[in-house]
């Protein structure tokens, strides 16, 4: 039994051996394949980056709808988001207590009036008696003083039945201009009056919109470097029309113009704030709204490389330089602009230079490539910039 044991343990290690053998000069012979990589030529073309700002929009007016008498909300003719039209009742005020003081000055009127009436009786009867000498002229004075008096007092009554209708004419509340109702604060039965901290409402008129944004110190001074122009007012003139995207990444239809900007900078952010108007002939704009505004730059040559053929390490932008032998190695490249796909490269390569397209997560410095020459016209054709 320990014979036959021994024998087939002698011929474990033998067949281990002879494997071990073969697996070591199998490993010794393999070399990993060299990848064939898509190359493209770097070269000089024209180009237009867009940079892009966050943006809050707001109608062109942003009216706050105030009560102008005291009393309580008796109707709200309208809902929150409702568009409006200038002139169109919006709320109403309890009037009654305006009623009664409007038939109180028409009777303090009538009352002048009576009174007016009889001092002037008085004047006409007392001045054929002072021209007689029947009676002393003081007393012609004194009844023309009653007269004046009087005719004083109907003044003064009418002021009060015309500041009596105003009330009345304030009770009703309509809109100002056209526009879209915001917010209702106060529902039906609310005490409103001239000294309420809240308005009844925002009334926004959105023919145009205003999309406000800011631009950093250093985009300022870009800013100013590149429009002609004296004066920050004759640069922003300058501007190109700009875009608006919205919300969920689409483009406004409507291009806007950038009109003011601010005299100096926010405290505390470093930034300076721009407002560009842009139609709104669909109403499809309203004040809350956010998105970004698109500011084009036109470049009339520049080096262009596709953002696949670049990768990022410590915040900075990388492409792999196809060298000698075929050897590639990583070179940083300075950023000036970018739009869709493509960047704009200011500093790093020079045209000419040949880079990796695809693949560059698989390199590292001093790889060997097999290049696939690939035309960047025609990727760029395929995919406009």
């Amino acid at each position: 039994m320990r014979k036959y044991l021994f024998a087939g343990t002698l011929i474990l290690f033998v067949w281990l051996g002879l494997e071990s053998c073969h697996s070591s000069e199998g490993n010794a012979g393999y070399m990993p394949a060299t990848p064939a990589l898509p190359v493209i030529t770097v070269s000089d073309r024209p180009f237009t980056s867009y940079q892009e700002y966050s943006a809050s929009l707001e109608g062109s007016k942003d009216i706050e709808i105030r009560p102008q008498v005291n009393g309580y909300l008796d109707k709200i003719y309208v809902d929150e988001g409702t568009q409006v039209k200038k002139g169109q009742p919006l709320f109403h005020v309890n009037d009654l207590p305006y009623r009664e003081a409007l038939n109180n000055a028409k009777a303090a009127q009538a009352a002048a009036q009576a009174n007016l009436a009889s001092a002037e009786i008085n004047v006409t009867k007392l001045q054929p008696l002072v021209q007689n000498n029947v009676v002393s002229p003081v007393q012609l004075k004194s009844a023309q003083a009653v007269y004046d008096a009087a005719a004083a007092s109907v003044a003064q009554a009418k002021a009060q039945v015309a500041n009596a209708e105003i009330n009345i004419g304030y009770s009703l509340i309509t809109a100002p201009v056209d526009g879209y109702i915001g917010r209702i604060h106060f529902k039906t039965g609310s005490l409103v009056g001239v000294s309420t901290a809240e308005p009844l409402t925002i009334l926004s008129e959105v023919r145009d919109i205003r999309a406000y944004f800011s631009f950093s110190e250093t985009d300022f001074l870009r800013f100013k470097e590149q429009y002609p122009g004296k004066t920050i007012a004759e640069k922003v003139k300058e501007m190109p029309p700009v875009e608006l995207i919205l919300a969920d990444n689409s483009v406004y239809p409507e291009k806007g113009k950038v009109e003011v900007v601010s005299g100096q900078f926010t405290s505390g952010a470093g930034s300076i704030p721009f407002r560009a108007s842009f139609p709104n002939t669909n109403g499809g704009l309203r004040s809350g709204n956010t998105g970004k505004i698109r500011i084009s730059t036109v470049v009339s040559s520049g080096m262009v490389v596709p953002q696949e053929a670049t990768f990022d390490l410590q915040e900075k932008v990388f492409v792999f330089l196809l060298g000698d032998s075929n050897k590639v190695s990583s070179v940083p490249i300075d950023i000036a602009g970018r739009t869709g796909n493509y960047y704009l490269v200011s500093k790093g390569i020079k045209p000419g230079d040949r880079i990796v397209y695809a693949g560059v997560d698989r390199l590292r410095d001093g790889a060997t490539i097999i290049p696939q020459t690939m035309s960047l016209d025609s990727l760029v054709k395929a995919r406009p910039m």
